[in-house]
């Protein structure tokens, strides 16, 4: 069963994560999260290990030719 928390974000984008949802991730000071967004306007974080992020980055590069326009009209509504 799925746990509600909830948390406010403020004038500078910044919030708290709940304490359920820092347990659920075994989370601890100074880890970092990355957030992903679903098309469907969904959001799932999962805390990621700083191998994760040299990662995340290098991809990130590279898929800078899929990102025009032109793919968002065709794929957009995928």
């Amino acid at each position: 069963m799925a746990v509600a928390a909830i948390s406010k974000i403020t004038a500078k984008g910044q919030t708290t994560v709940p304490q359920e949802v820092r347990a659920a991730l075994k989370s601890k000071p100074g880890d970092m999260l990355a957030w992903e967004v679903e098309p469907d306007g969904r959001v799932a974080v999962r805390r990621i290990q700083p191998l994760d992020v040299e990662y995340l980055q290098a991809v990130q590069g590279t898929l800078s030719e899929w990102h025009t326009a032109e793919d968002d009209k065709a794929y957009g509504k995928l």
